[in-house]
């Protein structure tokens, strides 16, 4: 079977579309659906299936995008060990969120400096459930979840945690409650609250604290981005919770959240059987995690 058609396939099983795969690889449907009915008669067996209007993967098809996940990480690993006899750069893709990339980015940059492996680093901000799919762009995915949240699980899916980070109540400086260190979750039942978009870790920690309160949270706006949330708070136009290594605005009074578990657990996503330089750089990412912990 040839390895350009089994990563035709893994780019179908990632990406859910004939169509799709097309626009990734920059080839037309009809010639991404041609390599497919080959690879079909090199397998001897039926890899796609028509279920409606959509196409969709059989067993046999899913069987074989496990084992082309090998075939192209040991042509790749291959390649790589080739490009280091050449002094060539190894090229890792890496998507981080971006509190995550402010907070880890740098230290990881720092320790590939000189390494001969060139991290090209982009924003993707997504939650939880579609971090994993962001893998047929990105060598390593770095996501956050709430810790409450089962991390994901499937086999083509590697998992490695990074750091958990705690997420405190932000008031504005001036508010009744700066004057506190920790604030207790009943004492929030009557805020406005300036939050995330639903599905992000910090909403579902407001989420719990409703569950404690029994009164639903009042939430006012609803930003992604924290120091925009931050600027609100400090204007007391509301309360916010915010992970801890993101507060920095001079305007806000950090608090202890008590009475509810309320953290978020950063992770590496990558697929299985990685090469070396996609290895090195979740080493880099844990080590960079451990010195953010301490500080």
């Amino acid at each position: 079977m040839d390895v350009k058609r089994l990563r035709l396939l893994r780019e179908f099983a990632d990406r859910g579309s004939i169509g799709a795969v097309a626009d990734a690889m920059h080839m037309t449907p009809s010639a991404v659906s041609q390599q497919l009915k080959v690879l079909t008669r090199e397998a001897g067996v039926d890899l796609l299936a028509q279920d409606g209007r959509r196409i969709r993967l059989t067993d046999a098809g899913r069987a074989l995008v496990l084992r082309a996940d090998e075939v192209i990480a040991a042509v790749e690993r291959a390649q790589e060990e080739m490009d280091g006899y050449r002094s060539g750069a190894a090229t890792v893709r890496l998507a981080m969120f971006p509190s995550g990339a402010a907070l880890l980015l740098p230290g990881v940059l720092d320790r590939v400096a000189g390494s001969g492996v060139e991290v090209i680093a982009a924003e993707l901000d997504v939650g939880y459930p579609d971090a994993a799919p962001a893998l047929a762009d990105f060598d390593i995915v770095v996501t956050h979840r709430d810790e409450r949240t089962a991390p994901v699980r499937a086999p083509r899916v590697e998992v490695t945690e990074l750091m958990r980070e705690p997420v405190d109540v932000v008031v504005a400086a001036g508010s009744e409650f700066a004057d506190r260190d920790d604030i207790e979750v009943d004492d929030l039942a009557d805020c406005d609250w300036i939050s995330v978009e639903g599905g992000f870790p910090v909403d579902d920690v407001l989420l719990s604290i409703s569950a404690v309160t029994g009164v639903a949270p009042r939430v006012t706006q609803r930003m992604l981005d924290f120091g925009t949330i931050q600027s609100i708070v400090a204007a007391d136009h509301g309360i916010a919770l915010i992970p801890r290594f993101a507060v920095r605005h001079p305007g806000v009074k950090r608090l202890t959240l008590k009475g509810v578990r309320a953290a978020r657990v950063y992770e590496a996503l990558t697929r299985p059987g990685m090469r070396r330089a996609v290895t090195d750089v979740v080493d880099h990412l844990v080590a960079s995690a451990e010195a953010a912990g301490q500080r």
